[in-house]
């Protein structure tokens, strides 16, 4: 599969890495030299330094003969033009990025005229996901899967007695959920029954709903369950702005503090059920005011990571029950598990997962990146005519990097072991390092009459 990345900022970046390590063919355009030659250094990617919108650039590359093009410069009506101009050229899909809440209501129009097959809204995609951690009412983070029979949470066991300095097969009360990764000193490990876990380890567990359930209520029995009513948001960024529009609509009062009085004046025309308080955020005085420790959670958005992180767990000490920060720094990650925050959420992760369910296709039906990129959980309905139906877990002899942790079957979730037999029409989760990603997808590659995946049948007859 041949794609075209134009601009090679966070994302393009991150979207160009992730490719790379599915063996794609991907060429990365910006007009940025030095952006370039970092790209260069790190990624086996063909760069072109050059506006993504020069029509005679495209031709050059042959875009015609192209599977798909990301625009994902900073600007919307460029990411919009660019893929108009692709399409009307020869690509045969694009995606753009488009941020602006105005462009949002007009979304169907813009796809159906500009040619546009994909719009990923990062900031949308990341309201999106904490507002669902928020109403989820778990004390850690929680992703969905198989229509929400199966959860994946992660939390730091601290200096948990139930967990820390044993081994995962000594632990008592496990049954039916599984260990699936831990994040050490922010290095991400696929475990066997005789790891052991160390203090402050971040523990990936997959499960049944229901059993995530006992799990969150036995880890943290301390801390009173109640429902989110009371929200105070820092920062009136589009993620702000999203987030407080939406628990709006679902009945929780929301308080959002910002320094900029223009954006303020802005905000307070189009949130009429949000106050909106203009002050500097970082001043704790301003938010003793407003009343932080009655609030049921608080959520850093601004544009600067260490402001989030900071006001997040000043919001923990003054007795906020939920404190999420947003962080854009993939540097941040190696530190995010020691920090006494409820959850830290990566625009650029959330976005590139949802791209990379579009591109995969077929019976791909959910990927999520963990924070720090080097782990995914693929969501995949296994085709009639993949090599592995009919056979064990045993018998496929997987890689350590490789776990299946879950099988849904006629809607029941199972935990698997290496005599669980794989069906046609399971939904399995995978849990990978990123780098076996490649190895992976050798396991569900497209074969004669199968219709597994779009793109990877494409890609076999690309190459």
């Amino acid at each position: 599969m041949k794609v075209i990345i134009v601009g090679a900022g966070k994302l393009g970046y991150k979207l160009a890495e992730s490719m790379v390590m599915e063996n794609l063919d991907v060429t990365v355009i910006d007009i940025n030299p030095k952006v370039l030659n970092s790209v260069n250094e790190q990624l086996d990617v063909l760069t072109v330094l050059a506006n993504g919108i020069d029509i005679g650039v495209l031709k050059e590359l042959g875009i015609g003969h192209y599977n798909l093009l990301v625009a994902s410069t900073d600007r919307d009506e460029t990411n919009t033009l660019i893929c108009s101009l692709a399409k009307k050229l020869g690509c045969e899909k694009t995606i753009a990025r488009i941020r602006n809440p105005e462009y949002m209501k007009q979304l169907d129009f813009i796809k159906t005229e500009m040619g546009i097959d994909y719009i990923i809204n990062p900031d949308l995609a990341t309201a999106q996901s904490i507002e669902k951690y928020l109403l989820k009412n778990y004390n850690f983070y929680s992703g969905d899967f198989a229509g929400g029979k199966v959860q994946m949470v992660d939390f730091n066991i601290e200096h948990m007695e139930e967990f820390a300095g044993k081994k995962i097969k000594d632990l008592k009360g496990f049954k039916g959920l599984l260990i699936t990764a831990i994040s050490r000193e922010g290095t991400i490990i696929v475990p066997n029954g005789f790891t052991e876990l160390l203090a402050n380890d971040t523990i990936y567990v997959i499960g049944k709903t229901t059993d995530i359930e006992k799990l969150n209520q036995r880890v943290s029995p301390d801390i009173t369950k109640k429902e989110i009513e009371r929200v105070m948001i820092l920062g009136g960024s589009n993620i702000g702005y999203y987030l407080a529009e939406k628990l709006a609509k679902a009945n929780i009062s929301v308080t959002l503090v910002e320094k900029d009085k223009a954006k303020c004046q802005e905000l307070s025309e189009v949130l009429g059920d949000v106050l909106i308080i203009h002050g500097d955020g970082t001043d704790i005085h301003l938010l003793e005011e407003e009343r932080i420790s009655s609030m049921d959670a608080f959520i850093g958005a601004t544009g600067f990571d260490e402001e989030n992180l900071l006001m997040a767990l000043m919001a923990k000490q003054l007795g906020v029950p939920k404190a999420v920060s947003k962080i854009s720094r993939e540097n941040y990650t190696k530190i995010i598990d020691r920090l006494d925050i409820d959850a830290a959420l990566n625009p650029i992760y959330i976005t590139v997962s949802h791209i990379l369910k579009f591109i995969r296709g077929g019976k791909i039906v959910a990927v999520s990146l963990l924070i720090g990129g080097d782990g995914e959980v693929t969501e995949i309905i296994l085709d009639k005519s993949l090599p592995i139906i009919g056979k064990t877990l045993e018998e496929l002899k997987l890689p350590q990097g490789i776990i299946i942790g879950v099988i849904v079957r006629d809607g029941k979730v199972t935990i698997p072991n290496g005599k669980s037999v794989l069906q046609a029409n399971d939904r399995i989760v995978v849990f990978s390092l990123t780098d076996h990603m490649p190895t992976l997808k050798q396991f569900f590659k497209y074969q004669k009459g199968g219709v597994l995946s779009e793109l990877w049948n494409r890609a076999k007859g690309l190459r």
